[in-house]
């Protein structure tokens, strides 16, 4: 047996940042949507030593992923696995790449020995990371507490993203302590489907503003920063629109760009076995 985890990117469409609280971290009002630009784990039980390969050379030996394999191997019995890791989604983009492999990782061994129950599985990937409990529930989901207090919400139509990152990366704490030397007002969720709202662009990089404002008039009906950045990405009304876009946009810019799709609950929670 080998299966193949799809690691989907997120976005999100809503990110209201609270003051720092007594635990040293900020409260979350978020709202997360999966997106079609995805990272693909393969897993494989071998009768050798659990390895771990990635086509980027540079990922680090204490990664994401072999943080969630050992603290799930504390709580469960674990095969020797043959991991393989195929990375789209940029790093310091703030689409969750990291988080997401680490879910994938727990979802597919779920899948492959039925070890872990759904609520242990969320405790090890709370302990790996605050976004890590969205990748285990998919699809569109609001965010509270720091993110994991997670309440599912319904699929909504397909939407079209068109995704940028410039050459330029976000370090997520070093956002954070720029929002803590603002003051400003802690938003509410919306009361129903508003303009994308991002409190991270108040300390964004200009070559991020930049790009929302850039994106827009592509055509885009918004636009907005993802998690802590770099990433930006608009919603189009077709694909067509968002591939005309794309291309207009890379005539000139230094970065990367990808045109996806929203992905429902089910897509984004994707796992195959490929067989032997």
């Amino acid at each position: 047996m080998r299966l193949h985890v799809r690691c989907p990117a997120k976005v999100n469409l809503f990110l209201s940042v609270g003051a720092k609280d007594e635990s040293g971290y900020h409260p979350l009002h978020t709202i997360f949507q999966a997106i079609g630009l995805c990272d693909d784990l393969y897993l494989t039980p071998t009768d050798g030593e659990t390895s771990l390969d990635c086509n980027w050379h540079w990922l680090p030996e204490q990664n994401s992923v072999s943080k969630a394999l050992r603290l799930v191997s504390e709580i469960a019995t674990v095969p020797s696995l043959k991991i393989e890791l195929v990375k789209h989604i940029p790093m310091q983009s703030g689409l969750g790449g990291g988080s997401s492999d680490a879910a994938g990782l727990l979802r597919g061994i779920q899948k492959l020995t039925g070890v872990g129950s759904d609520a242990e599985l969320k405790s090890v990937a709370l302990a790996v990371g605050a976004d890590v409990p969205f990748f285990l529930t998919g699809g569109r989901a609001l965010g509270r507490g720091y993110g994991q207090r997670l309440t599912p919400m319904a699929d909504e139509p397909r939407e079209w993203l068109l995704v940028a990152k410039p050459d330029v990366g976000c370090s997520t704490a070093e956002m954070y302590a720029k929002l803590d030397e603002l003051s400003y007002e802690w938003r509410e969720f919306p009361d129903k489907e508003a303009d994308l709202y991002n409190d991270f662009e108040k300390v964004a990089p200009p070559e991020c503003i930049d790009l929302i404002d850039r994106v827009c008039k592509l055509g885009a009906r918004d636009a907005g920063l993802s998690g802590s950045g770099s990433a930006v990405f608009g919603r189009f009304e077709s694909e067509p629109l968002a591939e005309v876009a794309c291309e207009r946009l890379m005539e000139d810019f230094e970065g990367h760009a990808w045109v996806v799709p929203t992905l429902s609950r089910s897509e984004s929670l994707e796992i195959t076995d490929q067989g032997a």
